[in-house]
């Protein structure tokens, strides 16, 4: 039975003052916000995966987001390093949690590169890597040859319509990317892009073969999902919306 770990991070005290490049700031309810992370802590569990709490971070508004801090490749760990100088305090508590996951070998990306895991959309063995405000080229090299020699191949994206990648796209089980045209630079990229209906449904985390988990804001492309034969939930996420936060940032899937 392959493992099925979600690395999480308990919403920061000051929410409400995490990092916006893209979105204009509206009040985060600090309450609901919490109330949604429990929410989707408990849909992951539900479908059988071990939840494991990375130390809480109360100064550092944007580390629930704590898919940013590390990417996994198999039993490779790559810990990043944020493009946002307010988020990299955030490193050193994942780092604590992740050795102690067994079997994994650790790499970090070193300043000057800069490299989120919300820029890094893995499908297949092909790593698609946001150029982005947060993932600069020297981070993109430095990844590059962390997985030379792996069997991987990385392809660099411009992004600038969007905070991350993964803020424009991701991609279902059997390969095909998924994203909002408005929010795609150059959807030519991938080799099967799928338009869908609503920015807020572009971003999809796959806790099974044939399920979906996605944001409730998005009920028309939950209904496209289905209809190609998904298995969709969804969960209400509005404050971390508000934050440019997404249903992939608020976890790390180990498996």
């Amino acid at each position: 039975m392959p493992r099925r770990i979600a690395l999480v991070r308990i919403p920061a005290s000051n929410l409400a003052d995490g990092e916006l490049t893209h979105l204009e700031r509206l009040p985060v309810d600090q309450a609901k916000a919490d109330e949604q992370w429990d929410n989707y802590c408990a849909t992951l569990v539900a479908e059988g995966w071990e939840t494991v709490e990375v130390d809480a971070a109360p100064e550092l508004a944007d580390s629930v987001f704590v898919e940013d801090t590390v990417v996994l490749f198999e039993d490779l760990a790559v810990i990043t390093s944020p493009g946002a100088a307010s988020r990299r305090g955030e490193i050193e508590g994942v780092e604590r949690s992740v050795r102690d996951l067994p079997g994994l070998e650790l790499a970090r990306i070193e300043a000057p590169g800069t490299l989120e895991g919300g820029d890094v959309l893995k499908v297949g063995r092909t790593v698609y890597v946001g150029a982005s405000s947060r993932t600069n080229a020297e981070g993109i090299r430095q990844l590059r040859a962390l997985l030379d020699g792996r069997d991987y191949t990385v392809v660099a994206v411009p992004v600038t319509r969007a905070l991350h990648l993964k803020s424009a796209v991701t991609a279902l089980p059997d390969g095909t990317v998924i994203g909002h045209p408005e929010l795609v630079d150059a959807p030519s990229l991938f080799p099967r892009f799928l338009p869908v209906p609503e920015r807020e449904g572009v971003a999809v985390v796959l806790v099974a073969d044939d399920t979906l988990l996605m944001s409730a804001a998005a009920p028309r492309t939950a209904e496209l999902l289905s209809g190609l034969g998904y298995r969709v939930l969804t969960v209400d996420i509005s404050e971390f919306e508000k934050l440019e936060g997404c249903v992939t940032c608020l976890s790390v899937r180990v498996r």
